[in-house]
């Protein structure tokens, strides 16, 4: 099982997670699968709201998380800054950046800010994430089919999930 995400500690409560992986894509289909509604709703969440730099959004993750983000950075097509759940004691940040590599695209997301004993949890998800952008990419489709909800993450979304989340609690934490 190939593990795309590492781990690390930013002081004694907090930590980061990072995944990354290169697409078959070029840089601006990349882009546009992270950051137009349609597109997103086809790999990882349903999002409304003011989509441009210093706007707020709405989002719903495969996963069931559910919450604001403010878009930061929005540096088209290579970086993309969120920070989510502005204001309160969960604030995050999600941060992507975009890079050719020849034909091809690398993808790097980090988010920072996160419970350091959930990090294995969050490193989980994210691969799922980065490994349903692949399968969207590919089909020019929806990863899930039958949706999500706050309530009810996507089913293939949580088995994948539920497969990785040993591994990475095995994970060492830098």
């Amino acid at each position: 099982m190939k593990v795309i995400g590492t781990m690390r500690a930013l002081d004694a409560t907090r930590g980061a997670v990072r995944v990354e992986d290169i697409y078959d894509t070029d840089i601006d289909d990349l882009w546009a699968a992270c950051t137009t509604p349609e597109r997103l709703s086809r790999w990882i969440a349903e999002v409304s709201g003011a989509l441009h730099e210093g706007g707020t959004i709405h989002a719903v993750f495969t996963s069931t998380w559910s919450g604001p983000a403010r878009i930061d950075v929005c540096d088209a097509p290579h970086h993309l800054l969120l920070t989510t759940e502005p204001g309160t004691a969960d604030e995050s940040q999600l941060e992507a950046w975009l890079t050719p590599v020849g034909t091809r695209t690398k993808l790097v997301v980090e988010e920072r800010g996160l419970p350091v004993e959930s990090l294995h949890s969050y490193g989980a998800g994210w691969q799922v994430h980065l490994e349903d952008l692949g399968r969207s990419l590919a089909s020019d489709g929806p990863a899930h089919v039958g949706g999500w909800s706050a309530q009810t993450p996507a089913p293939a979304w949580e088995a994948r999930w539920t497969e990785l989340s040993p591994v990475y609690q095995n994970t060492i934490v830098d």
